[in-house]
């Protein structure tokens, strides 16, 4: 085999290699993760996308604005484009009664 040959070879085993790791990596992060994980967006179902207003008042024939770019989709309100739910952050202030005395 000439050298191109091994070195095509090689690199192609190493990509393979990658992947193989990538995929590993990929399949045990919900456990590394563990409480931190937020749930799945509800109104975007985790895609992070959803329907732009231009195609619900389009007729059909062209679709699209500045907002999805002619996608017809545009970036989730409620999770912010991420897919998962956000927690809000609220401050809560408790103050005891006073008793009259």
């Amino acid at each position: 085999m000439g050298a191109i040959v091994l070195t095509q070879l090689a690199t192609g085993l190493s990509v393979l290699a990658g992947a193989a790791l990538l995929k590993s990596a990929m399949d045990q992060r919900p456990t590394m993760m563990g409480p931190t994980q937020f749930p799945r967006c509800p109104s975007c179902n985790g895609t992070g996308r959803v329907s732009c207003l231009c195609s619900r008042w389009s007729d059909g024939d062209d679709v699209g604005c500045r907002t999805c770019s002619g996608s017809g989709r545009m970036g989730c309100r409620s999770c912010g484009g991420s897919g998962t739910g956000r927690p809000i952050p609220a401050q809560i202030s408790v103050r005891s009664p006073k008793i009259p005395s």
